[in-house]
């Protein structure tokens, strides 16, 4: 697998746990790619195509997912960071509703926020247009090399993350019926390979951890592989350390 997109293949549409979010609930497969799609739809629809940088929170969540995966099928980089989304004129940024209404974009930076209505009209209500959305396939015309993540130093193509990814299948030895649970921002590249796009790339399912609202994640065991930093004491019964994956690729 060389394309992000490509764990929205139409052929890998089942009633299988793709994700489970930090409130517990499961997504099926057919459910994550179905609303990739209408994610994908909605960003095209506020502007984002190939080479338009869309902002993200890094949080990792539903919503979120569902932006990275449909950002990454129309070609569009994903910044995990809205405030800098906002400070560089990224063509669209995503954030909660609370943190949206803090921001001023500049012309040519469409506004979204997702978690409740916000209050300013020019501001696109996520929920409301993803769930509106056509479910087709959207168009795209991304290549291996074109970047997926925008990161602050550096840049990740959809080949690199896969072949973080693939190392972090070989590592954690995961099939069709593991769980990996991330325990780390979408903003930590490595992280984001092993933990996601890992797991969803063998049909297998990831589990999103809640914070215990100080920063930190729970520690309840949740799934077969962790991904968190070495340091990390972890419940799981193994671990990825996301830097030795990112070590190992380059």
């Amino acid at each position: 697998m060389d394309l992000v997109g490509d764990l929205l293949a139409r052929d890998r549409r089942s009633r299988d746990a793709a994700l489970v979010t930090p409130d517990g609930r499961e997504r099926t497969y057919h459910d994550l790619i179905t609303n990739g799609y209408k994610a994908a739809n909605v960003f095209r629809y506020l502007g984002a195509r190939a080479g338009a940088t869309v902002a993200v929170e890094s949080t990792p969540g539903f919503h979120t997912t569902l932006a990275f995966l449909g950002a990454a099928a129309v070609g569009a980089p994903v910044r995990f960071d809205p405030a800098a989304g906002i400070d560089a004129g990224d063509r669209v940024v995503l954030a909660p509703v609370a943190t949206a209404a803090t921001f001023d974009p500049a012309p040519g930076t469409n506004l979204a926020a997702f978690g409740g209505s916000p209050e300013r009209p020019d501001t696109t209500h996520w929920e409301k247009e993803l769930w509106s959305e056509n479910p087709g396939t959207p168009p795209s015309d991304v290549k291996p090399d074109d970047p997926v993540v925008a990161g602050p130093d550096r840049e990740r193509s959809h080949r690199e993350l896969c072949s973080l990814a693939a190392a972090a299948v070989e590592a954690g030895e995961m099939d069709e019926g593991t769980r990996v649970v991330l325990r780390r921002p979408f903003s930590d590249a490595p992280a984001l390979a092993a933990g996601l796009v890992a797991p969803l790339s063998v049909a297998g399912t990831a589990v999103l951890a809640p914070s215990t609202g100080d920063g930190e994640a729970d520690d309840e065991p949740r799934g077969d592989v962790a991904v968190a930093p070495g340091d990390a004491d972890v419940p799981e019964p193994r671990r990825i350390d996301p830097a030795s994956i990112a070590s190992a690729a380059d």
